[in-house]
């Protein structure tokens, strides 16, 4: 009978093994996806009433040498304010945009340190002298240097810029006619340090500039420093502070832009 039961497990043997495999597999293919989700919300009541939302998603996709990413950011601000005719309270926006970056990057060497990147950009404000703004790029990147608790990593390339300047009717003027538009050639420069401080706290450092050729063109400069807290293993504390720059705006706007935020992020 045991050696009945010791053949049969022999036999097993090469099944166990290859589900192994299988299972092993599978949970590489299932972490080649990295998910986050963050939101957060500020609600006001007494002398002020405002509410306002912050929205984002983060997808990374790594395979072989090919290392994607997308990430979508979306605000909206809401004021309470008193009707002039009627009198009435209402909420007014006061601030809604939206912007989505993706790049793709292609490793030259299998575990090198230099790429090649795609990227593309579109950002939309309602309350910026810009109706929407979008640029691509492609160029060479590489990482400078890469530990168990910090890395470090910067790309530059050519690419080109396109604005649409939001259109102020005058009376009588129609607004198809007074709208414009602004095309240029860019250098995209881009570099993100990330440092893990401890086991439940890291640092992020992003940093982007969009230079026109020309002196008279919008040039862009963006940078968020954030810090975020591990509550538990898939629930993160997030506090960042964005800056957003433009060289050229129409009269009455402001050249920058800032956003302190406060989230949860969700990793899955």
């Amino acid at each position: 009978m045991k050696s009945k039961i010791a053949i049969a497990a022999l036999l097993l043997l090469p099944f166990s093994g290859q589900y192994a495999l299988a299972e092993e597999a599978a949970t590489e293919e299932a972490s080649a996806f990295t998910i986050s989700a963050e939101l957060g919300m500020l609600f006001k009541t007494g002398n002020t009433k405002s509410g306002d939302i912050k929205a984002a998603l983060n997808i990374k996709h790594e395979e072989g040498q090919w290392l994607n990413l997308l990430a979508f950011n979306a605000l909206a601000k809401k004021l309470e304010t008193e009707d002039e005719d009627t009198g009435e309270n209402e909420f007014e926006s006061t601030d809604n945009k939206w912007d989505i970056l993706g790049q793709t990057n292609y490793s030259l060497e299998e575990g090198g340190k230099n790429y090649l990147y795609a990227s593309a950009y579109y950002e939309q404000d309602k309350f910026s002298s810009f109706d929407y703004q979008t640029s691509a790029s492609l160029g060479w990147g590489r990482h400078w240097w890469e530990t168990e608790t910090s890395s470090f990593f910067a790309d530059i390339g050519p690419g080109v810029k396109y604005d649409v300047l939001r259109a102020i009717p005058a009376m009588g003027a129609d607004p198809a006619i007074m709208e414009s538009t602004e095309t240029a050639a860019i250098v995209q420069a881009q570099a993100l340090y990330t440092k893990q401080i401890n086991d439940f706290v890291e640092f992020k450092q992003y940093f982007v500039a969009k230079q026109a050729f020309e002196s008279d063109k919008n040039s862009v400069y963006k940078s968020e420093t954030s810090l975020t807290t591990k509550l538990i293993e898939s629930l993160q504390f997030k506090f960042a502070f964005r800056v957003d720059y433009d060289t050229e705006v129409e009269e009455g706007f402001e050249n920058t832009n800032t956003e302190t935020s406060v989230t949860l992020v969700y990793s899955f």
